[in-house]
């Protein structure tokens, strides 16, 4: 039985009050791709950081996949196309927590529109989605299904920090200025996921994707990975409040 199942597509910058990083200059409005390579520091952290909790999310993985096998026929594993670094296109791989086939344009219309409109960037389904999977809702909650990126990491795809991967149907909403994102590794985790997420608006993420982009550091790195796990107790808290 096969356990992947694959998607692919058709073809002022902002700090937090109080963040001891300084605040970037405005993009160029022909902002290009600065073709850096990921810097040396920044792989020896994932590798070290991924070594040191093998034995955590490892188990963690085993679980979730024997539990989504007991429950839900189909492929343990959800690939999507996904662009990177430079604009470079990549199969992100997840936890598969919505039914097999599960039909995507709703998210990508409800994309289109929080971007149109400039609003929070809430959930499709944080009030509840017909799609998911007994179980998948808690997995989407905790960002346990995006413990597989793992692997992206691993293959030099991802880094555990960066701004959040988009959709190839979501990159035409970007701005040419607002592109230089994309001069950041895309991540587990991030600057925007600890700072709000779900209650920013989509240019405020991509300010604070440039901001990282500009800013990266072993420190700023450092910071995120520590603000994570209480970002996402936060993040579960609201959805739970908002069911």
């Amino acid at each position: 039985m096969k356990t992947i199942e694959t998607q692919t597509w058709p073809e002022q910058t902002y700090a937090p009050n109080g963040s001891s990083y300084p605040v970037a200059p405005e993009s160029p409005e022909d902002a290009p791709y600065d073709f850096s390579p990921v810097p040396g520091w920044k792989r020896m952290l994932d590798l070290i950081a991924i070594v040191l909790t093998a034995p955590l999310w490892l188990t963690a993985m085993v679980c979730i996949s024997m539990w989504i096998r007991m429950i839900s026929p189909g492929p343990i594993f959800f690939l999507q196309e996904r662009v990177g670094l430079h604009g470079r296109r990549f199969m992100m791989v997840k936890f598969r927590s919505m039914e097999v086939h599960a039909e995507t344009d709703r998210h990508e219309d409800h994309f289109a529109r929080l971007v149109e409109s400039d609003r929070p960037m809430t959930k499709l389904d944080a009030a509840g989605d017909g799609r998911v999977i007994f179980s998948g809702a808690i997995l989407r909650q905790t960002g346990l299904d995006e413990l597989p990126q793992i692997f992206n990491v691993l293959r030099g795809e991802m880094s555990l920090v960066g701004p959040r991967p988009c959709t190839v149907r979501e990159l035409p909403q970007f701005q040419v200025s607002q592109r230089e994102r994309f001069n950041a590794c895309p991540g587990l985790t991030g600057y925007w996921q600890v700072n709000g997420k779900n209650k920013t608006t989509f240019s405020k993420m991509i300010e604070l994707d440039i901001f990282y982009a500009r800013n990266m550091s072993l420190r700023l790195d450092l910071e995120i990975m520590l603000k994570t796990l209480p970002a996402l107790l936060a993040q579960v808290r609201e959805s739970q409040t908002v069911r």
